[in-house]
């Protein structure tokens, strides 16, 4: 292997790639980063046995070549040089990289890429197109909902329903679901479902803000991997067996009581209170009331704690039906409150005792379900 490329493009790379690096792994190799000189391109890959990102850079390849280095390592290094021309040499018989950059110069002791974990290549398959915005949106307003326990693993992962030409992602971890339905570009050959790991879409997410318009997604036939390309970076991950549950029938179909608010006043109101509400197990209360003739409707949102006080606050709303009581865990409506990019969202309350749905206005694809906490009012 011998190439150069910019500084720039390498430390890039390298930041992409090492979001799949194993933290803690019982195979060692796993902790580094596979590099392949190919024609024009140098390929950098790495795994966590999970999921395994594959991004190409640039380069001028004199002789192609293959190896594997630590990649903390060789990230920090190449991060600490100044932004100019590099030259990269394999030694194959020591398998020692040679890194030049300016005045500066290192060798790192490699291991042989034979004995790094194969990437698997998906080639046939469910496939798709998706716009990377849209996709990127449905992402961080379901993800945050997937558990992060392990006890029940279909639950740490993303329901994805490929449905004719819709694309349907869910998650739930037992005290709330967020659904979220997005165009697909081209129809799939047939209907599939399937649960991707939320740290993988998490990732992809991560991948997709780099820049372009689209996203490739293949499932493999026997749906235990998944495949996003996307220019310059393909990400595989494992997909998790199991059969998740059936959501639709959480989703409650009546209410008793709209309110509709200031999404950002709501938000404001709701981190105000949860400061109180840490001591008291993070319980938010929620009261509904309907204006009159002359006086608007409004929300108060509180919070109390026997040792250190309450707090109390008002928003203006506008409530249909009866006044309501409810309270949840203050955590869960920051966590959604804050991935909504509409300006006005809804609250729809049947009892105290019943979840309470969460819809953005004016958009139609998305509904997020909170179970409430038992208080005394």
């Amino acid at each position: 292997m011998k190439l150069t490329c910019l500084q720039e493009n390498l430390n890039h790379g390298l930041g992409i790639v090492g979001r799949a690096v194993a933290a803690r792994t019982t195979l060692p190799i796993t902790n580094n980063v596979l590099l392949t000189a190919e024609q024009s391109r140098l390929k950098l890959v790495a795994t966590n046995l999970e999921m395994a990102i594959s991004y190409w850079i640039g380069a001028k390849v004199e002789e192609e070549g293959t190896i594997t280095v630590p990649a903390r390592l060789l990230t920090e290094f190449v991060n600490s040089l100044p932004n100019d021309n590099m030259s990269v040499e394999l030694s194959p018989r020591t398998k020692t990289l040679g890194l030049k950059c300016a005045r500066f110069e290192a060798r790192i002791s490699g291991i042989d890429a034979k004995d790094f974990p194969p990437i698997p290549s998906i080639d046939e398959g469910i496939s798709t197109t998706l716009d990377i915005e849209a996709l990127s949106q449905g992402i961080s307003q379901v993800a945050f909902a997937a558990a992060s326990e392990e006890s029940r693993p279909v639950l740490t992962g993303v329901d994805v329903q490929f449905d004719n030409d819709m694309l349907i992602l869910a998650a739930a971890d037992g005290f709330r679901l967020a659904v979220y339905k997005l165009p697909l570009s081209k129809p799939v050959k047939e209907n599939t479902e399937v649960i991707i790991p939320a740290r993988t879409l998490t990732e992809l997410n991560r991948l997709m803000a780099d820049g372009g318009e689209t996203v490739d997604i293949t499932i493999n036939p026997n749906k235990s991997q998944a495949l996003f390309r996307l220019k310059d970076t393909e990400l595989v991950s494992q997909l998790v067996q199991g059969t998740f549950p059936k959501y639709d029938q959480l989703i409650p179909q009546s209410h008793t009581t709209q309110v509709t608010v200031e999404t950002a006043e709501f938000l404001r109101a709701t981190r105000t209170a949860s400061i109180f509400a840490r001591d008291g197990s993070g319980i938010v209360r929620l009261v509904a009331t309907p204006g009159g003739e002359t006086t608007p409707g409004k929300l108060t949102v509180s919070a109390r704690s026997e040792e250190i006080g309450e707090d109390v606050g008002d928003i203006d709303a506008t409530v249909e039906g009866e006044e309501a009581k409810i309270a949840f865990n203050g955590k869960y409506l920051i966590d959604v409150l804050g991935v909504l990019r509409e300006s006005r969202v809804i609250l729809e309350t049947t009892n105290s005792s019943s979840p309470g749905v969460i819809r953005p206005v004016g958009a139609d694809n998305y509904v997020h379900v909170v179970m409430p906490m038992f208080v005394q009012w």
